[in-house]
């Protein structure tokens, strides 16, 4: 049995000890939102923050995650509020979504450890394939979430879980909400 801490819960697999821990994520936790890619490592989709280290799930196993604490994008904060998934959507660094976890897993790291990094220290950082092309959104939303996490701004760009769509299209300007009568499908 493996034991470890998941998003800041306790956790133990009856799997195999070289199971790959995004298998063990995705398959046993339920925890869909790391993805997986390539399966070899070099895409970054199932980037996970590992005793504070941005690590791709894909390359361990869960021997390797014994005793550790892991974090996935589901336990990077609840209500979508932390500094990188709001810069994020403020800068629009995000296309079709599949990358989006582990970029923002492996930026999260980044900042933990440096708040205020240079284009080149992003770069290195975050070396997760995006076939959208987000990279110079990705950028200036690095920028933005450290200026956050350094408190000299403030955002508030994606609407909390749990809301509806009528309310969350009233805060997200672009968007113009379908009057009811008009949304019933007959």
């Amino acid at each position: 049995m493996s034991s470890f801490t998941l998003n800041e819960r306790p956790v133990r697999f009856a799997l195999d000890p070289q199971t790959p821990l995004l298998h063990a994520i995705r398959d046993a936790a339920n925890l869909t939102g790391t993805k997986y890619g390539c399966g070899t490592g070099d895409c970054g989709a199932c980037m996970v923050i590992v005793d504070g280290e941005a690590l791709r799930s894909c390359l361990i196993t869960l021997a390797e995650a014994e005793g550790r604490f892991v974090t996935t994008i589901e336990g990077l904060s609840r209500d979508r509020s932390h500094p990188v998934q709001q810069a994020m959507v403020a800068q629009q660094a995000i296309q079709c979504g599949f990358c989006t976890p582990g970029i923002a897993m492996a930026a999260a790291a980044l900042l933990a450890k440096n708040a205020d990094p240079s284009e080149s220290e992003i770069t290195a950082a975050i070396p997760n394939l995006c076939r959208c092309g987000v990279y110079p959104r990705l950028l200036e939303a690095v920028r933005q979430a450290g200026r956050v996490t350094r408190r000299q701004e403030t955002i508030s760009a994606a609407p909390a879980p749990g809301i509806s769509t009528q309310d969350a299209s009233l805060s997200v300007p672009a968007i113009t909400p379908v009057p009811d009568s008009e949304a019933a499908v007959e």
